[in-house]
């Protein structure tokens, strides 16, 4: 009984706590099933964000194709980016550009904006396959015209100062306009060929009129001068000459070369006292033709030439050409009639443009002896239409210069001279004025040997003991007279030997040879009718003793010359000959008297 009551007991313990417990139970069943609900709630909700992941998933991965689909669009777009930059660059004519060209004057200005302007002409062409390239070709070529029509005004008016007054220096222009604007002048040759056309006529019979106006007053000055002094041929044999005899004058000789005295200036001729000899005037003839036409030359070849364009990578205005110091062309080259009277054509100064001697370097872009024939053939054309008259009036010139016919020396003396201009000439690369120059020579040489034939032919007469001479001079001798003959064949030779540089030359020394072959039957024929043999060879020593105390003279030249040494050689063995001759007769007259 016990046991079960205290298990009833135990039981009803039990059921009071679970009844005391019952709130909680039910408290806690409601937050169960609040659980439950919430566990269900959050289920749907998981298997909704699913289903919105999901759906996100796919566009994130449309937004990455999409993604990709622009960054190969950008990659193509800037791949294109500077050959489309570049090609709106070429062919896109600026404002700045248009302005220019429309609204200002020809200037300094123009020079980088023709340079860019033809460039872009040059890619429109090229680019002609763009709308947008054809689309503006018709306002390039407006532009074209345009600049063309006022490049054409430019150059003419540059001109106009030469054709007002031949005294504008015409050089001074060359080199600081003309050549400062050369890249505006090759634009027209490639872009309006026929306004180049234009300009380069317009320019040529400017230059003509100007070179042939300045040279016909010059060369009348040089004519004046020379009819004060006029100098003919004597034969060898004239007694005629200076008190103090023939002379070998070095101040003449010196004519013969390109350095040296100045040239004759025209307005000399208004002096009437005023007197050259004819070797100093050709010779300033020559070098003023020379440094014009050489000068000249160097300009067409620079600014008229052909050229392809090409751009320089960097714009530059600075055109050099010529550079400032460069003796290409001088400033002080013109046709000045400061000194002359009014309405004088006579008295024209003309300078030589090369400043000093003459013969300073210079300095030309494009040289005339790099460029091939069928490139130098125009730029010829162009300097013979405008020295064409010039070059005629050298040519009569020379022509009055040989009548009548100089004297030897002085004739030869102007072959050199000729020689010389020739030399410079060559190494100025002046094809034209060569052959002109060459063929002036080729004149000379013939009167030279017609000079010398007539020289050995009076002494060939006169040796020969004929009537008269060539010359209609006495045959007869006397010892002032074949002394005075020895002493003119003494300054000839030395002078011929001054002359020339080379041990060899035919031409000079087969006539001298001759000469001195004539000489010697002269002094033999002289002689002859002496009947004491011992005064015979007597005099015969003392002509020679002439004809060497005349040879050796003290300049270093003359001593060291072949053809002296053997002159010198020739007249000592006939010298010693006659010496020979004297003590052997001496010696046979003294064993006869014993």
């Amino acid at each position: 009984m016990t046991q079960d009551t205290k298990f009833a007991s135990e039981a009803g313990q039990q059921s009071l706590f679970y009844h005391g417990q019952a709130k909680d139970f039910v408290n806690l069943h409601e937050q169960v099933e609040t659980s439950v609900n919430l566990l269900d709630s959050l289920e749907s909700f998981l298997s909704t964000f699913q289903k919105d992941l999901s759906s996100v998933s796919g566009q994130i991965s449309e937004l990455q194709e999409r993604s990709k689909d622009i960054d190969n669009r950008l990659k193509s777009r800037r791949r294109i980016e500077k050959p489309l930059s570049s090609l709106l660059s070429d062919i896109a004519i600026p404002p700045s550009l248009a302005i220019t060209i429309l609204d200002t004057d020809v200037g300094e200005p123009w020079i980088a904006t023709i340079t860019d302007f033809e460039r872009r002409l040059d890619l429109l062409k090229v680019r002609s396959r763009v709308k947008a390239a054809r689309d503006l070709g018709d306002v390039a070529e407006g532009l074209r015209i345009v600049a063309a029509t006022k490049l054409r005004s430019f150059f003419l008016a540059l001109l106009q100062p030469v054709r007002t007054s031949v005294t504008t220096n015409m050089q001074v222009m060359q080199t600081s306009i003309f050549v400062k604007y050369r890249s505006l002048y090759a634009f027209l040759q490639r872009q309006a060929p026929n306004v180049a056309g234009e300009v380069q006529k317009a320019y040529t019979g400017t230059a003509r009129t100007y070179y042939e106006t300045g040279f016909r007053r010059y060369v009348r000055s040089l004519g004046w001068i020379k009819a004060r002094t006029p100098e003919k041929l004597e034969p060898i044999i004239s007694g005629n000459g200076d008190k103090d005899g023939p002379y070998l004058d070095q101040d003449r000789l010196a004519y013969a070369k390109i350095d040296g005295p100045s040239v004759i200036l025209a307005y000399m001729a208004d002096d009437k006292t005023h007197e050259e000899p004819i070797e100093a005037i050709l010779r300033s003839l020559l070098l003023v033709l020379m440094d014009n036409a050489t000068a000249e030359y160097a300009f067409i070849a620079a600014f008229f030439r052909s050229e392809s364009f090409a751009p320089p990578p960097a714009m530059e205005t600075n055109n050099a050409l010529f550079s400032p110091t460069a003796t290409l062309l001088s400033p002080d080259f013109g046709f000045d009639d400061r000194r002359s009277n009014a309405g004088s054509e006579i008295v024209t100064h003309v300078s030589r443009p090369f400043g000093g001697n003459g013969h300073g370097s210079r300095d030309v872009t494009a040289r005339p002896g790099l460029m091939d024939k069928a490139e130098r053939a125009p730029l010829d054309a162009i300097w013979k239409q405008i020295l064409d008259p010039v070059l005629e009036y050298c040519k009569t010139f020379v022509a009055i210069v040989l009548e009548p016919m100089p004297p030897a020396v002085p004739l030869l003396t102007m072959i050199r001279l000729t020689e010389a201009v020739i030399t410079e000439v060559q190494k100025r690369d002046c094809l034209p004025l060569e052959n002109f120059l060459f063929t002036m020579r080729l004149q000379l040489w013939p009167a030279f040997q017609k000079i010398m034939s007539e020289h050995c032919d009076t002494l060939r007469k006169l040796a020969e003991g004929g009537t008269t001479s060539y010359f209609n001079r006495a045959a007869s001798t006397t010892d002032a007279s074949v002394v005075n003959i020895c002493n003119r064949y003494v300054v000839m030779f030395n002078s011929f030997v001054i002359l020339t540089h080379q041990e060899e030359e035919t031409m000079i020394f087969s006539n001298l040879l001759r000469l001195r072959q004539e000489l010697t039957k002269l002094i033999a024929r002289h002689t002859e009718n002496i009947n004491d043999d011992v005064a015979k060879a007597t005099k015969q020593s003392a002509m020679y003793e002439v004809l060497l105390q005349g040879l050796n003279v003290g300049w270093t030249h003359l001593i060291t010359h072949p053809k002296s040494q053997k002159e010198i050689a020739y007249w000592a063995e006939k010298e010693e000959e006659a010496r020979r001759r004297i003590v052997s007769i001496a010696q046979s007259r003294r064993i006869g008297k014993r």
